[in-house]
């Protein structure tokens, strides 16, 4: 709005005093201060209101209006009641700084006044945001020429006042404000949009985060034929976006609440634009994919990786070393779901460092999926010395490591899984060669089934892991698992529950000593004596002997299966 439009109100009672030329200025907004130097509050193009308790002598009025002439107000309105009339060596320090000076009728209250120009600047505002979201939607429906999420939600920050960021599911930021979100800030968010999609509860989702509201809004999938491809919320709920605003969307009228549903589509186009473009990474995986399974020639293989390395690491140069990445979502017993796409875009999402913000961040990372598996052919630059060197066989210490993929992650994607779902995730070790990629996808299916094998919703397990005990057990059947573990550990659980005798950890401190009794009562912080007694105890009541390896093998391996 302009100032002249305050002229215009008869119900303001405003009478100018100075600045008839200056009448065209843009007001931003209102802000009441008696501060001397209110200056920190201020951005510009205010209209500032003041009942003049500052003023104690003439020799005040300069210096205030010097700091809001630097400030670049819009004009200044002070109040008459305080000392009856606006004095005159404020209305000379005014004219001298070119800033228009309104009297304010003791009649008429400050919050009349602000609550005009809040009403007028925010109609005004949304209607041209409004304008604006339209002309970028028409744009990018035809092509990324509209500036992407960062275009938009710089329009919401600077139009409306509203901070704003695009999530993924696990809570990365891929646009918005920027001074961006801390991660645990995303993570909470994403994990209680989640959360709310699964239970069905309509949107927007109001969350709080380190005391400050947040209205949640969804960004689903706008493509050809979207509306009728999702059956179920389970298809889409772990790969939609969502937006994140710094507000709280309860109160808000139907026209503001449906330009932030217009700005929800702008960005959806803009998904799904970059969905599209994950078609050449995926179609590499898969082809790499189909000749491991069906044992081509490790010439074949090495022929299409040496076509993938340029796309998924632009300007390497020669071949990296790989490593290969099994996700699977389940859905209970629920078999209607389809859950290899959901994989898909999970696994997609996952091996983003979650340090990296912007969409474009997971352009390197090649994800296929066949049956109910998502398999992830990562590249990974051979490290050696601290250069390149294509030459170095890969180390334990480099690559991808399971819990590490999934430590920022867990949370947001177990609100998703919700009561009915479960992801479990292996990673191979990295491999040189197109020789390798087969025993490598084996590697990280078998430990993807060590993985299932744990409770949990998330779950990931590594090489690493594949020891030939653990390797075995998750090929145990569940009922043999249960009566197993039943047998030798329910005595002992039983006796701890009636005496708080701690048998179990007992047992587990001296399994974990290699039977050494010395350094088991060490750590146990327990006399010999008492340690002697309680394996004594535990032998009794199972009928087993602690001094045998069978009997400790036994042992070791029902408290790994419980």
């Amino acid at each position: 709005m302009r100032l002249r439009a305050l002229l215009d109100n008869d119900a303001l009672g405003l009478r100018l005093l100075g600045g008839e030329d200056e009448l065209d200025r843009g007001v931003r907004g209102v802000m009441t201060t008696d501060l001397r130097d209110p200056s920190r509050y201020l951005s510009g193009g205010e209209l500032v209101l003041t009942g003049l308790a500052w003023r104690h002598t003439a020799e005040d009025s300069e210096p205030f209006v010097r700091i809001l002439a630097g400030a670049q107000v819009a004009g200044l309105a002070a109040g008459e009641a305080e000392l009856g009339d606006v004095p005159d060596d404020l209305v000379q320090a005014c004219l001298r700084h070119r800033l228009p000076l309104f009297a304010v009728n003791e009649s008429v209250a400050f919050a009349t006044i602000t609550e005009y120009v809040v009403r007028q600047v925010s109609g005004e505002r949304a209607g041209d945001l409004a304008a604006v979201v339209d002309r970028h939607r028409r744009l990018m429906t035809s092509g990324p020429a509209g500036g992407g999420p960062d275009a938009v939600l710089d329009l919401l920050g600077s139009d409306l006042d509203l901070r704003a960021w695009v999530l993924s599911p696990t809570g990365r930021q891929i646009a918005g404000a920027r001074d961006g979100l801390p991660a645990e800030v995303g993570a909470a968010l994403a994990g209680e949009h989640l959360a709310a999609v699964r239970h069905g509860r309509r949107a927007p989702h109001r969350a709080v985060a380190r005391g400050v509201t947040y209205s949640l809004f969804p960004i689903r999938n706008t493509g050809r034929g979207a509306a009728s491809a999702v059956r179920d919320v389970r298809e889409s709920v772990l790969s939609d976006w969502l937006l994140a605003v710094e507000a709280d969307a309860a109160d808000w009228p139907a026209a503001r609440l449906d330009l932030l549903q217009g700005v929800t589509q702008l960005i959806a186009v803009e998904r799904d634009r970059r969905e599209a473009a994950r078609t050449v990474r995926r179609r590499l995986a898969q082809e790499v994919l189909e000749l491991v399974q069906t044992g081509a020639a490790p010439a074949e293989i090495a022929a299409r990786l040496r076509v993938a390395a340029p796309v998924l690491l632009p300007g390497l140069g020669s071949a990296p070393h790989w490593q290969v990445v099994v996700a699977r979502v389940d859905w209970g017993d629920d078999a209607a779901v389809e859950t290899g796409p959901v994989a898909q875009s999970l696994l997609e999402e996952i091996l983003v460092d979650p340090s990296a913000a912007g969409p474009d961040s997971a352009d390197r990372i090649a994800v296929a999926h066949t049956g109910d598996e998502a398999i992830a052919l990562v590249p990974l630059p051979a490290v050696s010395l601290g250069r390149l060197d294509d030459e170095a066989p890969p180390s334990s210490e480099t690559g991808l490591h399971a819990d590490a993929l999934l430590e920022s992650v867990r949370t947001p994607l177990a609100a998703g899984l919700a009561d009915d779902g479960r992801l479990t995730l292996g990673v191979s070790a990295a491999v040189h060669s197109a020789e390798g990629l087969r025993g490598a996808l084996e590697e990280a299916r078998h430990a993807r089934r060590v993985a299932a094998a744990r409770p949990g919703r998330v779950c990931a397990a590594g090489h690493h892991e594949l020891a030939s005990h653990v390797l075995l057990l998750p090929f145990v059947p569940d009922d043999v698992r249960r009566a197993f573990t039943a047998r030798l550990l329910d005595p002992l659980r039983d006796y701890d529950r009636r005496h708080r005798a701690e048998l179990i950890p007992t047992l587990e401190a001296f399994l974990d000593c290699d039977g050494s009794w010395t350094r088991c009562a060490t750590r146990l912080h327990l006399h010999v004596n008492t340690l002697r007694y309680r394996v004594g105890r535990i032998e009794q009541l199972t009928g087993r002997d602690l001094s045998r390896l069978e009997d400790k093998l036994d042992f070791f391996l029902a408290l790994r299966m419980s």
